[in-house]
């Protein structure tokens, strides 16, 4: 058998629930190699357990198909798929004991009672609960129970593995035992495993490849390695691990300026590339102030048993330093980064673009608020007539319905406000990602629009706010 064959191919998978029109996932596309163990990562809400059900055959596709070696199972019911899947809530049968739990699956196949015995005997060693097979559920800790619920799940065999968050109900210790014990069960076993988490920690110790999502979005694929050492966006630096990021721009061959200071660096874009800055804060070197390319003052000191965690003011700039090292709050130090460990990627260009339509009376309007400007200076060519029609430049009246106006504006000339009324728009903060000396913030909206906003002040995830966004700071084109 081709271990390095694709076992499952998700090829351009939307889910769109039909009861609200929310999208959980949308042009997902990944294939995993037969033995494998696949980690789906990403904050809640991402469409990570919205994937896995389609995997599964508890969601159908919007659009798209899945292929299981190479056959389309797109719409295969789950019962006749090779697949298992282990739930965080396990939902064993309290009326049952472990054994009658884990040979369920086997006794609804109909098989002899001897090759039943013979074959949960096997999954209770694999799990490491010989002894247990009179035990009731109830009676088990929820480390044991979550071992029966992947036993019930391994005994019947199948091709692969499916694992929704199941150390989530877990204390830390037992979570970090059982990483280990999943980890050693999918080498012994060699089957395909396909596991759901937000835990980035979980991720990197179990995981041979990482699928990191985000607003129903696949944002990056790769190894651990990859993934820490070589973020591919801005969420993934923040997500995985801690980051300093920071935004700056190329100043020469191999040389970027920001946080203050210019850096030889490793990764090469032209001069003048806006570029965000990512610094691990373990790759912060902390040196005399003199010596220092960034000098500061230390803001916070917290002991983290392995390391102490420093907070560093530069300026408008705040870096955070992991260092076996002590410091005092009030101490100035300089600190350096070698080339090797400044990971740069060209910034993202964040400017919002939504639409704007034109109304009855020729004005330009958003959200039902009108935007004051003059519609004869985005259209080109045109002019009002004296009833006020908006005119094209041979004298014909424009058709305003089907004239479609994008408006844009950049997350800096946006202010947030926690009186709504205020705003052009309100909506809920759904991510934050700090950059050194400011806030990045996605703004969800009803409007099937998020905006970015960059605020210097700090608003907590969830937070209903509304967005003031003048008008003389908006630019506009007309769509064709």
């Amino acid at each position: 058998m081709d271990h390095q064959a694709n076992i499952i191919e998700l090829k351009h998978i939307k889910k769109q629930f039909s009861d609200n029109g929310f999208v959980a996932v949308s042009d997902f596309n990944l294939s995993v190699k037969r033995g494998e163990f696949v980690t789906f990562l990403g904050p809640s809400g991402c469409g990570k357990t919205t994937t896995l059900r389609m995997i599964a055959g508890f969601e159908i596709p919007t659009e798209g198909e899945i292929l299981l070696n190479g056959k389309d199972i797109t719409k295969l019911p789950p019962h006749k798929r090779p697949i298992n899947t282990v739930f965080q809530r396990y939902a064993l049968f309290p009326h049952m004991n472990v054994y009658e739990n884990i040979a369920f699956g086997l006794k609804q196949k109909k098989m002899d009672k001897d090759i039943i015995t013979k074959k949960v005997k096997k999954v209770l060693e694999l799990v490491d609960l010989e002894g247990f097979e009179r035990r009731g559920v109830n009676t088990l800790s929820g480390g044991q129970q979550q071992r029966v619920a992947i036993a019930r799940a391994l005994v019947n065999e199948p091709e692969i593995l499916l694992l929704d968050e199941p150390l989530g109900a877990l204390d830390l210790k037992m979570r970090k035992e059982m990483q280990l014990e999943l980890k050693a069960m999918h080498d012994e076993l060699g089957i395909t495993f396909i596991y759901v988490t937000h835990d980035q920690e979980e991720a990197l110790t179990m995981s041979d490849k990482i699928v990191v999502m985000s607003e129903g979005r696949i944002q990056q694929v790769g190894t651990p390695e990859d993934i820490y050492n070589e973020p591919a966006t801005v969420f993934v630096a923040d997500f995985i691990g801690d980051s300093n990021i920071f935004n700056g721009i190329m100043t020469g061959e191999r040389k970027a300026r920001f946080c203050g200071a210019e850096f030889d660096c490793v990764d090469e874009f032209d001069e003048g590339t806006h570029i965000t800055a990512v610094v691990r804060p373990e790759d912060v070197l902390f040196t005399e102030p003199s010596l220092g390319r960034i000098r500061g003052v230390v803001t916070s000191v917290i002991f983290k048993g392995i390391h102490y965690e420093i907070t560093v003011e530069s300026g408008k700039n705040e870096i955070v330093v992991q260092t076996v090292h002590a410091a005092k709050v009030g101490d100035r130090v300089g600190m350096n980064v070698d080339p090797d460990n400044i990971h740069l990627m060209v910034a993202e260009d964040n400017t919002n673009f939504f639409p704007a339509t034109i109304n009855p009376d020729y004005k330009l309007e958003y959200n039902d608020k009108i935007l004051d400007v003059d519609l004869t200076k985005i259209i080109r060519g045109s002019s009002l007539s004296e009833e006020g029609r908006l005119m094209d430049s041979n004298g014909d009246e424009i058709d305003r319905r089907r004239t479609k106006i994008l408006a844009s504006i950049s997350p800096q000339n946006i202010t947030m406000t926690d009186d709504i009324r205020e705003g052009m728009v309100d909506g809920y903060i759904s991510n934050l990602i700090y950059k050194g000396d400011h806030y990045s913030y996605v703004i969800h909206t009803d409007l099937e629009q998020d905006f970015v906003v960059d605020d210097e002040y700090l608003w907590n995830m969830d937070d209903h706010v509304g967005l003031i966004m003048p008008v003389d700071k908006m630019s506009f084109s007309v769509k064709r």
